[in-house]
């Protein structure tokens, strides 16, 4: 364990799916820090670009997934959540939890830092999808059901594109 606080973040990464069996990518790019232009950068749909939004739900710390072209509405992620408080999380609130990696390049692998992950709907109709591993030159790919397998995120529909019906 002493070994893994020394670990940087894609070798973490690399080590666990390894160890989980799961096929994936590791790929090199320019330095980029939006999500919109690792995909550009990647040569890939936004759509299977996941992107890392940290937010306060109920005042904890918790991780959203969801695809780079859309926004985060945090009433519609309350409202989805049950939570009575939901806002975006300060680099200050969660830059320790992920000291392995450079800040806003966090992989969607909270299980790997102890947080709590609900990934948007819209990457479950992927089959493969693209995330930063840790700084902001390094994407993996790997697939959508080897990611929920690992992951076990709450799936719920919260994106900015999102409507809710009237009842």
């Amino acid at each position: 364990m002493n070994e893994e606080a020394h670990m940087d973040c894609r070798t973490k990464l690399v080590q666990y799916l390894t160890e989980e069996g799961v096929n994936f990518d590791v790929r090199e790019h320019q330095e980029t820090f939006t999500a919109q232009r690792v995909a550009a950068a990647e040569h890939i749909e936004g759509w299977s670009f996941a992107k890392v939004v940290m937010v306060l739900v109920d005042g904890d710390l918790q991780m959203l997934v969801l695809p780079a072209p859309e926004r985060v509405d945090l009433d519609v992620v309350a409202l989805a959540l049950g939570a009575r408080d939901v806002r975006l999380a300060t680099e200050e609130q969660f830059a320790a939890r992920f000291g392995d990696c450079e800040l806003g390049a966090m992989p969607p692998f909270g299980n790997l830092y102890g947080i709590r992950v609900v990934a948007d709907t819209t990457l479950a109709g992927r089959e493969r999808i693209v995330f930063e591993a840790g700084s902001h030159t390094t994407s993996i790919a790997m697939s959508w059901a080897d990611y929920v397998r690992l992951v076990r995120p709450a799936i719920v529909d919260f994106g900015g594109v999102a409507t809710i019906a009237a009842s």
